[in-house]
């Protein structure tokens, strides 16, 4: 299908590795321009090698969504590339501390939050002005099945994911009028590093392969995810693509769940 964006300029977040990774991959192939941020320079370089993009088409920025000094920067290097940019992707984002309530110090919240929910707030700050320049913009935050349906052992990561939706829905009322939509994507357990070092991490505490790992989290833990399976980055990347596109004209404040059913409700 085509999502009539191609000509347009997109930056993503997290970006060296799964769900952000596929999310270029298909925006690249819909003809836009993308930037692609995370932490590591060296790991992006070798992400945006894996892209094979056109050249002028792909460019990979190192920055921090949780310093604002950071973004500034990264904002500055996006313009002088690109200009301003029509389309931004969230998707950095951490595990964060895990744990039993009484189990997690007030530096794993604070380290957590600081990461899941202020940087995407950081982010935002940083690029409004150039997603209400145009009279055209998207706004797409990666959330979490965790936002909706909060589990017991990871209680940071799920109270920032839910501050996600709610800044998700807010913005969404703020800037339609402008032409600048925002919707918000909740994936469970999808194929990425963050659920490798979690299966790799419970394989070890049981004594079990990854594989074992992996079918005893789905019967032990997500027992509504009827396809019984890791999803892919690339059915994540399909969502947010079609949410960043034109064909998505008339979905506002929105938020899709990719979860084989994982939240056990309407």
């Amino acid at each position: 299908m085509d999502l009539r964006i191609s000509g347009k300029k997109a930056l993503i977040t997290g970006a060296d590795s799964g769900i952000g990774w596929s999310t270029a991959r298909v925006l690249l192939a819909e003809g836009v321009t993308v930037v692609i941020t995370d932490l590591d320079q060296r790991r992006l370089d070798d992400a945006a090698a894996r892209l094979g993009a056109d050249e002028g088409m792909l460019f990979a920025f190192a920055g921090d969504v949780t310093d604002t000094a950071s973004l500034a920067s990264l904002h500055s290097r996006v313009a002088e590339a690109v200009g301003p940019i029509d389309i931004l992707v969230q998707s950095a984002g951490v595990t964060g501390a895990q744990g039993l309530f009484h189990e997690i110090d007030d530096a794993g919240w604070v380290d957590t939050l600081t990461v899941d929910l202020l940087g995407p707030v950081r982010l935002v700050k940083e690029f409004l002005p150039d997603l209400r320049e145009g009279g055209w913009g998207r706004l797409v935050f990666l959330a979490s099945e965790d936002a909706v349906q909060p589990y017991d052992d990871e209680l940071p990561y799920c109270a920032a994911k839910a501050g996600v939706l709610s800044l998700a829905k807010g913005l969404s009322r703020s800037y339609a009028r402008e032409g600048l939509l925002v919707n918000a994507v909740s994936p469970a357990f999808i194929h990425t590093p963050m659920t490798d070092a979690m299966m790799s991490k419970r394989a070890d505490q049981t004594g079990t392969s990854f594989d074992e790992a992996i079918e005893s989290f789905l019967d032990e833990e997500r027992p509504f995810m009827e396809l019984h399976r890791r999803g892919e980055p690339d059915e994540v990347a399909d969502v947010v693509a079609f949410l960043c596109s034109d064909r998505a004209s008339f979905v506002n404040g929105s938020n899709y769940r990719v979860d084989s059913g994982s939240v056990a409700t309407i």
